[in-house]
Formats: structure tokens, C-alpha cells, sequence
């Protein structure tokens, strides 16, 4: 547990960063499932934080599912990730309201 509250520290710090810069958005699936450079980067910090102290540990990240990852279920210990929870008003509060592609 004391690993995983230090990660999302860590997470928290990159979405903090984020908010006082504009960041490139991108779209998914259609026009309003929202993606951000920052959702990636800290889904990416989550998995290789956590993957240094437990490799046997899988993941299920929204961001690498989305992109064509696999999501594939097993008995070992696994973690869902959403990095950022309500992309869409993070993407209003950092960028004003106004979408860069």
C-alpha cells in the first residue's frame, strides 16, 4: 500500500504540472472520449513504478487498451488503471475550454 500511495503521489505531481501548461488532446473513439499526453505519461509512471517493485504484477491501462493493447485477465495480480478520472473537465481546466489537435 505504501508503494501505491507513493506512485500516486508522483502521478499527482505530472497532472499538477500539467494544469499550468496547455496540452495536446486527442479524441479515441469519437469526439468526446478524450485523451491527453499527460493521461498517457501517467499511466505510463504508474505501470513502470509499479512493475520496478512487483514485476509480476499485470496491468489493464485505459490509455494502452484504447490504443490496441490487449486486456487480458489472469490470476496474477493486476491493476486497472484510469490516470486521469474525468479527462474531459481536466482537458477544460488546462486548456480553457479550447481543444488542440
Amino acid at each position: 500500500m505504501d508503494h501505491a500511495v507513493a506512485v500516486a503521489r508522483k502521478a499527482g505531481e505530472v497532472v499538477r504540472d500539467a494544469v499550468r501548461d496547455d496540452r495536446k488532446v486527442m479524441t479515441k473513439s469519437s469526439a468526446v472520449d478524450l485523451v491527453t499526453q499527460t493521461d498517457q505519461k501517467v499511466e505510463q509512471l504508474i505501470i513502470q513504478s509499479v512493475k520496478e517493485k512487483f514485476p509480476e504484477h499485470r496491468f489493464i491501462g485505459e490509455e494502452s487498451v484504447a490504443a490496441g493493447e490487449s486486456c487480458i485477465l489472469t490470476d496474477d495480480p493486476t491493476w486497472i488503471i484510469d490516470p486521469i478520472d474525468g479527462t474531459t473537465n481536466f482537458v477544460h481546466t488546462t486548456t480553457g475550454g479550447h481543444l488542440s489537435r
